[in-house]
């Protein structure tokens, strides 16, 4: 198929509308079959659940152009099975993970135009999601559904060039320790994003959340979970009921231990240990590993020994590592990468 007259190596991280997209609606307790579609409007009650009680969750992911030239994503079926848990925590009904990743292979299939060249450094992004579509006025979940898939081409997200970011720690909680942080809800986003506009008031790149019942544990930040090295090269990441599972920092931690011999280890991390890391990134579908540079405390400063001008060697090994792998440079495990046929 022929690619769409795009500039790729100028996209910026921004919403492009594609030509398809799959739409699925729930209701009398079953989901149809779905469709892929033209129409990219959705047209829903003024009461629909969404509108009124946030009842909506979604998901993100990419796919690429291999080396040799397949269409790939990567993990669908880890956001499958994390979509299916959003799902039953916000009393949704759950749209099954074979389906789901049946939905996403047809949308990209049919967007192959805007699936960027191998090399451009640039991907399509995938976001699936669900939302509660009928009228709903007392308190309660939606009876009907929609579940939906759209793409669109986004740029790479270092743009000129990596560069280590200032956070601050962050006096706003982002979940509750028994609340909707371990899912992918917008509502969790919402709750980001007077703290975000704040700190990029105060001259900061994100937030490092604590945890909300003591205030003395990293968590994660609005959009992204956290990655340490030790100074003697051991990879950590933080353990919390409250963050998010993120796919790519599960990756991370398999890469760094099956790939490069590295020690990982998931558990608490205290705020007052992290002085004492050599490395910090953030982990995410966007960027893989954006590394952090410097942690600012209430205006104490925790300068990270990688500095603030390049991704530390640890941190850089396991982005190569694992972008690799998804360009198909370098072998994938068993079922880490989807071709889209």
């Amino acid at each position: 198929m022929e690619k769409k007259n795009i500039d790729w190596a100028n996209l910026g991280f921004g919403y492009i509308q594609t030509d398809y997209r799959f739409v699925s609606n729930y209701k009398n307790g079953a989901w149809d079959d779905g469709i892929i579609t033209e129409d990219a409007n959705v047209v829903i009650s003024e009461c629909a659940g969404v509108l009124q009680y946030a009842q909506t969750i979604f998901e993100g992911m990419k796919a690429y152009t291999t080396a040799d030239g397949r269409i790939v994503t990567f993990r669908p079926d880890l956001n499958g099975e994390r979509m299916e848990q959003s799902a039953a925590r916000l009393e949704m009904p759950v749209f099954p993970k074979d389906k789901f990743v049946e939905a996403v292979i047809k949308t990209i299939k049919a967007n192959e135009a805007y699936v960027p060249p191998y090399g451009s450094g640039a991907t399509l992004y995938i976001r699936p999601y669900m939302f509660g579509s009928n009228p709903v006025i007392g308190v309660k979940p939606a009876s009907e559904y929609q579940f939906r898939v759209f793409t669109t081409p986004v740029g790479p997200y270092f743009k000129g060039g990596v560069k280590p970011l200032t956070i601050r720690v962050c006096d706003f909680d982002r979940a509750a320790p028994n609340g909707t942080g371990h899912i992918k809800a917008g509502l969790n986003y919402a709750m980001s994003l007077h703290a975000i506009v704040d700190a990029h008031n105060q001259g900061y790149d994100e937030n490092m959340y604590l945890d909300a019942a003591t205030r003395t544990k990293v968590e994660e930040t609005g959009g992204a979970n956290f990655l340490f090295v030790t100074k003697d090269g051991k990879v950590v990441t933080p353990k919390s009921n409250s963050i998010l599972p993120s796919i790519t920092r599960r990756s991370l931690v398999q890469v760094a231990k099956e790939y490069l011999g590295l020690e990982a280890e998931e558990r608490e991390v205290y705020l007052d240990e992290v002085k004492d890391f050599a490395e910090c990134g953030l982990c995410g579908t966007a960027a893989v590993i954006s590394p952090v540079g410097k942690i600012v405390d209430h205006g104490k400063e925790i300068c990270l020994p990688s500095g603030m001008t390049e991704m530390g060697p640890v941190t850089k090994k396991l982005y190569d590592t694992l972008t690799g792998i998804q360009m198909g440079t370098i072998k994938a495990p068993e079922g880490w990468v989807v071709e889209v046929k």
